[in-house]
């Protein structure tokens, strides 16, 4: 396959799309942790700490996630830095790591939403319990 500018700039708005989804889920993270913050000052629960712990390892993937996809966009754009100056083995491979990174980075997404689902069915099981 010979790869041409369009090639890495296809990847442009999937990335971005991508990002803008990690920064939704991080800002609603974030939210959360300030409520848990102050139910966790007036009672200090069980189910409370439980998901505490768990939005730490979540905010550790989102971390991770965006890093990867910071990382695959900007290997796309030097994929096309490198077909610019016509070094065709470097756009080669630096369009490979990005695509390696993406699916870094949609892989860890896939774990956060597994998490994310625990996470609710902490707060179920709280629920259950009144």
């Amino acid at each position: 396959m010979e790869l041409n500018l369009s090639i890495p700039a296809l990847l442009f708005p999937a990335i971005s799309l991508t990002m803008l989804a990690y920064n939704a889920r991080y800002l609603a993270i974030a939210a959360l942790i300030r409520e848990l913050h102050k139910r966790y000052q007036n009672q200090s629960s069980s189910p409370v700490k439980r998901q505490i712990k768990q939005l730490r390892r979540r905010l550790g993937i989102i971390k991770a996630m965006q890093a990867m996809a910071i990382i695959s966009f900007l290997l796309a754009v030097i994929t096309m830095f490198f077909i610019y100056i016509e070094k065709m083995v470097w756009a080669n491979i630096a369009f490979g790591v990005s695509l390696v990174a993406l699916m870094i980075s949609l892989s860890l997404s896939f774990l956060e939403v597994q998490l994310s689902t625990q996470a609710l069915e902490i707060q179920l099981n709280d629920m259950d319990d009144l």
